[in-house]
């Protein structure tokens, strides 16, 4: 199982949700043949904290579902033998979720909570892994990949 770090700012989520968000993400990271040393965090905040972070790092001063900060280790200055370099644990990055967005977008597309957020957690883990939605082409990998990884956890529309 990949490493899993969920922090849950709220207080409020229950362990089945977090259950939820760590098994998608383990699912997720085996779907696309991750290392399972491969690390990942995952920030549960409400709609007023997301928004802070959402301002601060892109400009928008509203809050939203999810934000992915990737983690890039390509470091050229490291030098350090091929062996320790494989010890090292591949970290991803981080995720934040709303669990404010997370039940207003459930609800007002008639799906459950555990969809949407297990749908986000995917859309995120995307991001942290290269995919994209900014251009057609870069959609066409993505979507279609994000809808198989969930119908194939079970959490489909």
């Amino acid at each position: 199982m990949m490493d899993i770090q969920i922090f849950d700012h709220t207080e409020e989520v229950p362990q089945q949700h977090l259950d939820l968000i760590a098994n998608i993400l383990d699912f997720a990271g085996n779907y696309l043949k991750l290392d399972v040393a491969t690390e990942i965090s995952v920030t549960l905040m409400h709609n007023d904290e997301i928004q802070k972070i959402n301002r601060e790092y892109r400009n928008v001063d509203r809050p939203t579902d999810v934000i992915s900060f990737a983690i890039n280790d390509e470091d050229e200055d490291i030098i350090m033998d091929p062996e320790m370099a494989e010890e090292i644990p591949d970290n991803i990055g981080d995720l934040m979720i709303s669990v404010d967005k997370v039940a207003e977008q459930a609800e007002f597309l008639g799906h459950s909570y555990e969809r949407e957020l297990g749908f986000l957690c995917v859309h995120g883990f995307l991001h942290l892994n290269g995919y994209d939605h900014m251009k057609k082409e870069d959609q066409e990998k993505m979507f279609p990949l994000q809808k198989e990884i969930m119908s194939a956890y079970g959490l489909e529309r």
